[in-house]
């Protein structure tokens, strides 16, 4: 077995081996291998060359992979908590994605900017948040949220190996979960969704931390006779939507569990796409279990209030299931 932080460094190592322009570069991702020891063995492995300490600048790290990446290098660069996008937002969503477009495709900018998110382990309100849905209102960028080990490794070649820049979204709290170790040479394409669970009674579209949560509230639903077929997106651009209406005319009844907030969460954007190719494949409202609109707390028990929760995605589904 792998852990998923494992399995973050040894999707850069095998990259990296493969790929001699592929670097990397952040905050302590060198000799303390990474805040979340997500880069372990890297510096012993390929040297300071190619794994690079950067100063405490988001700015300054996304600066220099856009310019690398500008000039032939592949950077994975680490912006080391999701939040902390906020203090490089130019970048991200008005320089590195316009390059490509704005040259007429002479400039590509092929760079991965992978970090930490979500909540769940009571690290508060600034270093807790889910940002995916920052990333999907920029036209131009990639956006990848793994949920299994296997699926950091396969996905974390598929974003290096692109020629448009990925925004790749490690959560925090799937750290320490455990998977089968990938075969080598695993690649998952992009913007191709992961059927979890088989299900005939209920569709759960989940992302990252929250598939676990709809697997688990599936199990419990299975022992009521409710059948609940989960679907892992694993990115948001591209987005598979084929294999949600292809699950939702199994089964004509939709529960999107999301940790963005409701408030703009992705997966509006889900239940727009529904609405407009799928409305009548249903037989009931749709759904969607998000996180509250509120800052994280700090405290377990008040966070367990704001979050999705298997006890949420329980209910609801009920609701859905007596429709």
């Amino acid at each position: 077995m792998i852990t998923y932080r494992e399995a973050v460094a040894e999707g850069i190592a095998r990259e990296m081996r493969r790929d001699p322009a592929v670097v990397c570069l952040g905050e302590d991702i060198g000799a303390a291998e990474g805040v979340f020891k997500t880069t372990t063995g890297l510096l012993a492995e390929f040297g300071r060359e190619r794994v690079w300490d950067t100063p405490i600048s988001e700015q300054a790290i996304t600066g220099a992979a856009m310019g690398a990446a500008m000039t032939g290098l592949r950077p994975v660069a680490e912006i080391m908590f999701s939040d902390f996008l906020a203090c490089c937002w130019d970048y991200i969503a008005n320089e590195i994605p316009k390059i490509r477009y704005m040259t007429g495709g002479q400039v590509t900018v092929p760079l991965v900017v992978r970090t930490a998110n979500g909540g769940g382990l009571g690290f508060g309100a600034q270093h807790s948040q889910a940002v995916e849905n920052w990333a999907l209102t920029v036209p131009g960028l990639k956006v990848v949220a793994p949920a299994t080990p296997a699926d950091v490794v396969g996905l974390m070649a598929a974003s290096i190996r692109s020629d448009d820049p990925v925004v790749f979204f490690e959560h925090k709290g799937l750290f320490a979960s455990k998977g089968a170790p990938p075969p080598e040479g695993h690649v998952v394409e992009l913007g191709q969704a992961r059927v979890a669970r088989a299900g005939a009674d209920v569709t759960m579209v989940a992302l990252a931390s929250t598939v676990p949560v709809a697997l688990d509230a599936a199990a419990e639903l299975a022992a009521e006779g409710i059948s609940a077929e989960v679907i892992d997106l694993r990115c948001l651009v591209p987005l598979d939507m084929r294999t949600v209406l292809a699950s939702l005319g199994r089964t004509s009844r939709l529960v999107v569990v999301e940790e963005n907030p409701y408030q703009g969460g992705w997966g509006a954007t889900v239940v727009s796409i529904i609405a407009d190719e799928g409305f009548e494949l249903l037989d009931a409202p749709v759904r969607r279990v998000a996180a509250e609109c509120v800052p994280l707390p700090f405290a377990a028990s008040l966070e367990a209030q704001v979050i999705p929760t298997t006890a949420k995605v329980v209910a609801a589904v009920r609701q859905l299931a007596a429709y």
